[in-house]
């Protein structure tokens, strides 16, 4: 049986730039750069969460996407500055699945709802393995982040 844990913690938050290069013909962002705001955002995330995913690896752990899944409300433009969201949605046995939101900073406005699961595996063969109670305490603490901002706004 999966012991599953969830959570409704603080969300971690990033702030990140929509760069000329991620948009498209249309002059919006591309729908597949999204996918990289997460990947960036999961990076920060874990790096204040947990210590970065090196930390993980020390420990002869690593983790893997087995989903992502995104839906979008609104598009970004060009020097917009998003505020990405990640908190805990739940983790179980051998994974982990976080709920991403992606706003307008400046307006607030949700531009694309996500989620992401991740399998714990040992980096000795790949194959699955328990998330250990560290990793589970510290995914599942109400924490207070440090905004992460990346895209210059705070002072």
């Amino acid at each position: 049986m999966a012991q599953t844990i969830s959570t409704n913690q603080t969300p971690f938050t990033l702030l990140l730039r929509v760069r000329y290069g991620e948009c498209d013909a249309q002059q919006v962002v591309f729908n597949a750069r999204y996918a990289d705001y997460i990947d960036i955002a999961m990076t920060e995330y874990f790096r204040v969460a947990v210590g970065g995913f090196q930390g993980l690896l020390e420990k002869e752990l690593d983790n893997q996407v087995v989903s992502l899944h995104i839906d979008w409300f609104a598009s970004a433009v060009f020097d917009d500055v998003l505020a990405i969201n990640v908190s805990t949605q739940r983790v179980g046995n051998t994974s982990y699945s976080f709920d991403v939101l992606i706003r307008d900073a400046k307006t607030q406005k949700v531009l694309a709802k996500c989620a992401i699961t991740y399998v714990m595996v040992d980096t000795q063969n790949y194959q699955k393995t328990p998330v250990p109670l560290w990793l589970r305490e510290k995914l599942n603490a109400d924490t207070q982040y440090p905004l992460i901002d990346q895209a210059g706004v705070s002072a």
